[in-house]
């Protein structure tokens, strides 16, 4: 395919309002162009019709040839959930696009994957078999009728394939090797394998071989139609074992298109396990699989641009309160509005809490005077590390849980059904305002004990900021709970109000408890008596009472 026509087509789709276009991917040797866009659901249905009437305008198929199996100008056009969207919702762009493409340029149209209406047409290699050159017989045949336009054949165009899947990561291992050899090793490993009665290794995986003339190597091309039941490294392990076995060099691999977040990171999480390595930030794991697999071997890898979450973030106007500079964010907390408000503070204060815990640890790992503690140092930075992150989440979504009830108080109370409307959302709403810090009073308590060895073996110039980490996240479950309690009370749902009130005074005793056990048995000589001298604070820890009692005597 031309530059020009490839140019044509993304900007067809770039000009189309609601749509951003993310990737634009050209395969030389396979006269393939992958475009990747996001968009709200009827934004890229107007996307891919854009770049469908281009395509129809200077694409002619039957002067197409190429590598890659195919059968129309515009081959196949999948509609994947990425965010805040079902996959319903994606099976019904799917049925837009083809009723559209049908009405607008009189082609054939064939749903797969999670859209399709027959079970012989869920996997695109069925439908696609014959390709381009087998369509003008295959339209004939009553099993092979388009879902929507005509059975006759457009020369010009071919058939297109539409529907909904998930995410399919079109992953390549370079070879040096012919493409029969390649050929050989892509039958052992596909799930297909060579037939019903040889079928191959991995589940959720297609391929073949073929050679790429412009980097003079063979390739194993897969797709992984569902990276969570075979992952990346698994096809990327599996297929170097079989070169092996044939002594032929893997030289690396290749993604086509984009990735999620998530695959790279199991792919990361993988090699550190096997390998025995440390490795805690996001940066550092993609780059660990960008050297493992060799990602940058045809072309640079770059992580921002070929990560999906990635992409997806630097088009969107990033609105969240944890992208706000710590300036902006106080004085948000401190505006005439409701939001943020008490329960975002407590998961920032309990992000910074289990930050410091995080950087007390990696401020004792890999220092001479500590080197006999990096195997604790190993297993306790983790914890606080993850924790760090999964606790600043939490700052946006309890404003999110908030604004939710106060839209619902919003809504029109005109009529019976309004008023019953209303009061469902409101109690959801709720609902969502109370399992927010419920889950950050659980996410702090499983910290103690963490925290607790790290001020015994933590490096002692340290020892302040364990005070504050210690104080920081006792604080933030203290906040956890009194929000929990105000919007209990208003809940109708008195099973999960019980739940919720046996479940909460619990964590926050547990909470105390651990910050006495840490104040009083460290290595950092403080002396504490009113924590061991209080009477009352011991009766109430003992009796495992209401948290007010606690409060009123600190």
């Amino acid at each position: 395919m031309c530059f020009q026509v490839i140019d044509a087509i993304a900007k067809a789709i770039s000009s189309t309002p609601g749509c951003s276009l993310l990737d634009v991917d050209p395969g030389p040797s396979t006269n393939r162009t992958v475009y990747t866009f996001v968009g709200s659901p009827q934004a890229v249905v107007e996307g891919a019709l854009s770049a469908a009437r281009v395509a129809f305008q200077l694409i002619d198929m039957s002067k197409h040839s190429g590598e890659h199996p195919r059968m129309g100008a515009m081959d196949v056009c999948p509609f994947i959930p990425v965010k805040n969207v079902t996959m319903e919702e994606c099976v019904s762009c799917g049925n837009q696009l083809g009723q559209r493409l049908a009405d607008d340029l009189h082609v054939p149209v064939y749903l797969y994957g999670e859209a399709a209406h027959k079970d012989n047409r869920k996997s695109l290699p069925s439908i696609r078999a014959g390709e381009y050159e087998a369509l003008p017989e295959k339209l004939k045949k009553p099993e092979w009728a388009p879902d929507f336009g005509p059975s006759s054949f457009v020369p010009t165009w071919g058939a297109t394939v539409t529907g909904a899947r998930k995410f399919l990561i079109a992953y390549n291992v370079n070879l040096l090797s012919t493409k029969e050899q390649a050929h050989r090793i892509a039958l052992d490993i596909r799930e297909q394998g060579r037939g019903q009665e040889q079928p191959g290794r991995l589940k959720k995986v297609q391929g073949m071989g073929w050679y790429l003339d412009e980097a003079n190597l063979a390739q194993v091309s897969t797709n992984l139609m569902d990276f969570e039941e075979t992952a990346l490294h698994t096809v990327y392990e599996e297929i170097r074992k079989d070169a092996e076995e044939l002594n032929l060099p893997v030289v690396g691999s290749q993604i086509v298109g984009l990735i999620p977040l998530k695959a790279v990171l199991d792919c990361a999480d993988f090699y550190i396990q096997r390998d025995g390595l440390f490795i805690l930030e996001e940066e550092h794991k993609v780059r660990l699989v960008i050297s493992r697999l060799g990602l940058d071997s045809l072309g640079p890898f770059v992580a921002k641009e070929r990560i999906i979450e990635y992409m997806v973030e630097k088009s969107e106007q990033d609105e969240r309160l944890v992208s706000l500079p710590l300036q902006q964010f106080i004085r948000s907390v401190g505006a005439r509005t409701a939001a943020p408000g008490g329960g975002s503070v407590s998961a920032a204060v309990a992000a910074m809490g289990a930050a410091l815990g995080c950087m007390v640890g990696q401020m004792t790992y890999g220092k001479r005077q500590f080197e006999s503690l990096d195997g604790t140092m190993r297993r306790l930075i983790p914890p606080f590390h993850q924790a760090m992150n999964e606790l600043i989440s939490m700052v946006d979504a309890d404003s999110t849980a908030f604004n939710s009830y106060m839209s619902a108080l919003k809504l029109p109370k005109k009529t019976t059904d309004e008023i019953k409307r209303r009061e469902a959302a409101m109690q959801e709403g709720l609902k969502r305002a109370v399992g927010v810090p419920l889950s950050l009073a659980e996410r702090v308590s499983v910290l103690w004990p963490s925290l607790k060895e790290m001020v015994c073996y933590g490096n002692l110039a340290c020892k302040s900021d364990l005070q504050v980490a210690a104080k920081a996240l006792e604080t933030a479950v203290f906040g956890a709970y009194y929000n929990v309690l105000i919007n209990l009370k208003d809940i109708n749902d008195e099973t999960f109000k019980s739940a919720v009130r046996n479940l909460s005074p619990a964590m926050a005793i547990l909470l105390v408890e651990m910050y006495i056990v840490v104040q009083i048995k460290t290595l950092l000589h403080i002396n504490e008596p009113h924590f061991q001298s209080s009477p009352k604070l011991a009766e109430v820890l003992k009796n495992r009472s209401d948290l007010h009692d606690i409060v009123g005597h600190r």
